[in-house]
C-alpha cells in the first residue's frame, strides 16, 4: 500500500476551500481524475493506493461506483459554496489501481456522473487506464459508445522475464489485439512502459520499444523504475534477491528510447511522454504540469483548486464511511504561497517542451540561462523563442540548478 499522507493541514468536514481558489478559475482548465483503487494483484514494485480483495476489509468493489457518483455531486456544490464558477471538464481520467477491473457500464456511469455533473466540453480527451489482460473488444467498445475517446495500456516489457520480475500478469502477445480492439472501436492509444528493471539488458529494452512502435499507438510513455521504500522490490533488492537498478544504465535506457521513437515519427513533449503528433499528447497529464485546475474523485486521490492542494483519506472503507455520511472525504490540505507557486512552476514547466519564458524568471534567472546555455548544461535547441525547452540534457538539471533560477 501506498506511504503516509503529505504533511498538510486538516481539512474541513463540508470540504469548504478558501476563496483564494477561485481566483482567476474562470480563465483555467477544469479536469475530473477518477481514481479506482483495485487490483487482481499488486505488483512487487508498486506503492500506489491500490487494495487486492483480500484488503478491502468489509467494502465491496461493486459498490464503488455509486460511491464515486456521490464525490462527483459533492464537488460541484463544494465548488459553488467556496465561490469557484462552474466549468466543463476540458479532461477526465480514469487512473489506478485497474479502472478496467470494474465492470464497463461502473466507468460509464461515473463517467456520465461527471457529465451531468460538471459538463464536459466538445471534444474533450476522455482517457482510461487499463491492464492488457483486463479487457475484451466488447469492454471496449462499450466504452467508445459511452464517451471514452483514449485507453492507456500498461504494457510496461515485451519480455516475459522482465514482466515476471515486475510481477506484471499479462502475456505480452496479448498487447496487439487489445491494441487491435481500441483501434476497432475507434480509441486513441497509448502504450506505457518501464524501464530499468532488475536484470533487464539493452537488449531486451530495444525488444519491447520495437514491439511498442509496431503497434504503432498515437502516444508512448517510458518510465524509469523507482524502487519506493516499502514495497516488495525494495524488500527483494535489500535481501540481495534482486540487483539495485543501474542509474547510468537506466541513462542509456533513455536515451535509446529517445533516439529510436524520433527515428519512428514519435515527439518527445515531456520528460517521459512522446506522441506521433500534438493532437495526441495527454492533455490530462499536461493540465498537471501546468498547473490547471482538476477534482480528483476516490480514495488517496488529489486535487488542486487556485493553489489549493488536497488529498482524500487512502483506505476505501474510510472513504466509503465520509462519502455515506455526506462527508467530505479530504485528509488533509495545504495553500500555496507565492513563493511556492513559483518554484512549482518552475519545476513543473521544465518538465514540458514549450519550457518556460525567460522573459517570467528573476533577473538572476535569466542570466544563470544564458550561462547555462553557454556552459552547455542545456544544448543548444534549448533557447527558442525566448523559451525554455528542455531536451535529455536539459531535463538533467540538478536541483540546485532550478533554485538558482528562482530568486534574484
Amino acid at each position: 500500500m501506498a506511504g503516509p499522507h503529505p504533511v498538510g493541514d486538516p481539512a474541513p468536514l463540508d470540504g469548504l476551500i478558501p476563496a483564494s481558489a477561485a481566483v482567476g478559475a474562470a480563465e483555467r482548465d477544469f479536469g475530473v481524475y477518477l481514481h479506482v483503487p483495485f487490483c487482481k494483484v499488486r505488483c512487487g514494485y508498486c506503492d500506489f493506493n491500490t487494495y487486492t480483495a483480500t484488503e478491502l476489509r468489509g467494502v465491496k468493489q461493486s459498490d464503488y461506483a455509486s460511491q464515486a457518483v456521490l464525490e462527483v455531486e459533492s464537488a460541484a456544490r463544494i465548488l459553488a459554496e467556496s465561490g469557484v464558477p462552474a466549468r466543463p471538464a476540458a479532461t477526465v481520467f480514469f487512473g489506478g489501481g485497474t479502472p478496467t477491473l470494474l465492470p464497463a457500464d461502473h466507468l460509464v456511469r461515473m463517467l456520465h456522473s461527471v457529465r451531468d455533473t460538471f459538463g464536459i466540453v466538445p471534444g474533450a480527451e476522455i482517457t482510461t487506464e487499463a491492464n492488457p489482460d483486463s479487457v475484451d473488444a466488447a469492454y471496449l467498445r462499450q466504452l467508445a459508445e459511452a464517451g471514452f475517446t483514449r485507453v492507456s495500456f500498461g504494457m510496461q516489457s515485451a519480455v516475459p522475464r522482465v514482466l515476471a520480475t515486475l510481477e506484471r500478469t499479462h502475456d505480452p502477445e496479448r498487447v496487439p489485439l487489445v491494441v487491435q480492439w481500441a483501434r476497432e472501436a475507434g480509441l486513441d492509444v497509448s502504450l506505457d512502459l518501464i524501464y530499468g528493471t532488475p536484470g533487464e539488458t539493452i537488449e531486451d529494452w530495444q525488444a519491447s520499444l520495437e514491439q511498442a512502435i509496431g503497434q504503432k499507438p498515437d502516444h508512448i510513455s517510458a518510465y524509469s523504475l523507482i524502487v519506493e521504500d516499502g514495497t516488495k522490490l525494495a524488500r527483494q533488492i535489500r535481501r540481495g534477491e534482486l540487483v539495485q537498478p543501474d542509474e547510468d544504465l537506466q541513462a542509456d535506457f533513455y536515451e535509446l528510447a529517445d533516439r529510436r521513437l524520433e527515428e519512428a515519427g514519435y515527439s518527445w513533449y515531456e520528460v517521459s511522454n512522446w506522441s506521433t503528433d500534438e493532437a495526441h499528447r495527454s492533455r490530462h497529464n499536461l493540465s498537471y504540469w501546468r498547473s490547471t485546475d482538476w477534482w480528483g474523485v476516490g480514495p488517496g486521490a488529489h486535487s488542486h483548486v487556485g493553489g489549493v492542494r488536497w488529498w482524500n483519506v487512502k483506505h476505501p472503507a474510510a472513504y466509503a464511511d465520509r462519502i455515506l455520511a455526506g462527508h467530505s472525504p479530504a485528509a488533509g490540505r495545504e495553500t500555496l504561497d507565492d513563493a511556492t507557486r513559483e518554484t512549482e512552476r518552475v519545476l513543473l514547466l521544465t518538465r514540458i517542451r514549450e519550457g518556460i519564458p525567460v522573459a517570467t524568471l528573476s533577473a538572476l534567472g535569466r542570466r544563470e540561462v544564458a550561462g547555462l546555455i553557454n556552459d552547455r548544461l542545456i544544448d543548444g535547441r534549448a533557447a527558442i523563442g525566448g523559451n525554455i525547452e528542455l531536451t535529455l540534457t536539459g531535463r538533467l538539471l540538478a536541483d540546485a540548478v532550478v533554485r538558482r533560477l528562482l530568486t534574484d
